[in-house]
């Protein structure tokens, strides 16, 4: 069999004579300066994200650098070259909805130009995931280099840090119970350097679950950004993506349905981010792996939540990373975990773990036996409410409202929130359930992070700091709070969430995994029949945003659009067998 071509040789441009193609582009990269002996080396493409409007990604110039260094010391010729970057906090109207295009522009420069392998530099919530999604689909060897997280910060002697202190501090705000001057003083603190946010959100989760993946090199997830570990890490990347060229070691091959339920039980034992169940999802269907619900929902049962960072705990991410970083997480899940998955390293997961540091009294990572929490960190509800299923961080939710009850009061999409959340004669209490509705992927568009619903200004002045809150949306891994996301089919489509009616009540039962619209199914009926008849679907006149509201899929398909998923679902993670 002859073997395909590698280097500058791959991918030639059509001009009708293969020996052509090859001589023009030889003469163009020659423009650079090369030499024939850097030609004749395995060409590691280096993809950067670097933006002015991703602070996220501020380290990605250093990065680059130490990633070509890693890669030249290996014998490799480095080529960096630019895709989309996306921050959560600059994207409008939300990061997710442009997470597909990131992964179509990945997957097709990829493929497009000539390389032998890729390292990826991302970190900010959505470009991980869609840098996976694109090298998942364009089949080239790759490795993941995440920012890493930012450092924190201090106000008035107290340790913050972004973004759960952002929500806490803004929280306080809208109270009264801190004012303006102090809300300003501590925004400059919140944000201490470049980096991904500092606690278990959704770029720490992928940081994590990408690493146990197999997808980066061990150790990879936890050093901050501006540290020298960091730079370590994206040297030792370029390093290992010169090897994983050489073996043709692709994405597939690591990305297995054993890897994939390895990184489920990280997500579940970290306490991450509701987020980071989408993105797998997504990835995996890339790969023809479709993600069960119902055996994710048994895997949590059995997978405590090991890792004390916020939103489920009180560390940061420079404390978790000093406690060992996810090697300590994986020495306590071993037992559970499928150790003969391969990672980019050519060596197994079992192995790696075997040549980690001895482990050292630390106080991040629990026990097994004294865990944050007893089960996972996410739960999978079902009901009349969510008949494709909906999602809870009950980690980061309040006990007592994880049984509850109550009237709903609606708001029928985000402005409608915005106008009346505030407003004094909104008919609310402390027991009531918000429910808000067309904030899924079509409604929106783009699924944002508005699940995280503000309490009430005149509940939140009488010292409401939590209540039931539920959507077809997403939120925050930063966030906390007893909140419903993920409502699948989403309002938009007229499922039972888009006839939920003000004075409803609503039923909410984490340890039956239910959620229930106490209303009748022929009224449920009734209502559905007139809301499809009042409500048709409004269509898009042109570009991304057509593509868009045409092919995405909902919550439990990844939210990624339908074409770009392998045509047949082959395997299912987690594994089918007793966990």
């Amino acid at each position: 069999m002859e073997n395909p071509a590698t280097g500058f040789h791959k991918g030639l441009t059509s001009y009708g004579d293969a020996g052509f193609s090859y001589f023009l582009r030889q003469a163009f990269i020659k423009g650079g300066g090369f030499s024939d002996d850097a030609l004749s080396r395995p060409v590691i493409g280096v993809l950067n994200t670097g933006s002015g409007y991703n602070p996220c990604h501020g380290n990605a110039p250093a990065l680059l650098e130490a990633a070509k260094r890693g890669i030249m010391l290996a014998g490799g010729l480095p080529v960096d070259f630019p895709t989309i970057s996306i921050h959560e906090s600059f994207a409008h109207p939300t990061s997710m909805y442009l997470r597909n295009l990131m992964a179509m522009d990945t997957e097709e420069m990829v493929r497009a130009q000539p390389m032998d392998a890729v390292v990826m530099i991302g970190g900010c919530d959505k470009t991980v995931p869609a840098q996976l999604m694109g090298a998942a689909s364009a089949g080239v060897p790759a490795i993941q280099l995440v920012t890493g997280s930012m450092l924190t910060g201090s106000h008035q002697g107290e340790r913050v840090g972004a973004c759960s202190d952002c929500r806490r501090f803004w929280g306080n705000f809208r109270a009264g119970t801190i004012n303006e001057d102090e809300i300003q003083r501590v925004n400059n603190q919140l944000i201490a350097s470049v980096g991904t946010c500092s606690v278990m959100g959704t770029a720490s989760t992928m940081a994590c679950v990408t690493e146990a993946l197999g997808m980066t090199v061990p150790g990879g997830a936890s050093p901050p950004a501006v540290t020298a570990d960091r730079m370590r890490i994206a040297e030792l990347s370029g390093t290992t993506a010169v090897a994983m060229a050489k073996n043709r070691l692709t994405p597939d091959k690591i990305m297995t349905p054993a890897a994939f339920e390895n990184a489920l039980r990280v997500l579940l034992a970290i306490g991450g981010s509701t987020n980071g169940l989408i993105h797998l999802t997504a990835i995996a269907g890339r790969l023809g792996i479709a993600i069960d619900l119902e055996a994710l929902d048994q895997l949590g049962r059995t997978t405590p939540v090991l890792v004390d960072l916020k939103p489920s705990g009180k560390f940061y991410m420079e404390d978790f990373h000093h406690a060992g970083g996810l090697r300590s997480v994986l020495r306590e899940l071993r037992p559970l975990l499928h150790l003969d998955a391969l990672t980019v390293t050519g060596r197994t997961l079992g192995e790696e773990l075997d040549a980690a540091p001895p482990a050292f009294p630390q106080e991040i990572v629990r026990k097994r036996e004294q865990p944050i929490y007893a089960e996972g960190g996410l739960a999978v509800l079902r009901g009349n409410l969510a008949p494709g299923g909906a999602i809870i961080k009950q980690s980061a939710a309040t006990a007592s409202l994880l049984e509850h009850e109550g009237r709903a009061v609606v708001f029928e999409n985000a402005e409608d929130l915005a106008k009346r959340v505030d407003d004094p004669a909104l008919d609310v209490t402390a027991d009531d359930i918000l429910v808000l509705k067309r904030i899924g992927p079509i409604g929106a568009p783009g699924m944002p992070e508005a699940g995280y619903l503000p309490i009430p200004k005149k509940l939140a002045r009488q010292g409401v700091k939590d209540m039931v809150r539920i959507s077809d949306g997403r939120m925050s891994g930063t966030a906390m709070g007893t909140i419903v996301l993920h409502v699948t089919p989403e309002s938009a489509l007229g499922s039972p969430l888009a006839i939920v009616r003000s004075g409803d009540r609503i039923k909410l039962s984490v340890s039956q995994r239910s959620l229930t619209l106490l209303v009748s199914d022929a009224e449920i009926a009734a209502r559905t029949a007139a809301w499809q008849q009042a409500n048709p679907p409004a269509p898009a006149a042109r570009g991304y945003r057509k593509l868009f509201l045409e092919h995405v899929t909902q919550a439990d398909q990844g939210c990624d659009f339908d074409f770009l998923r392998a045509p047949k679902m082959t395997a299912v993670a987690p594994l089918k067998r007793g966990v």
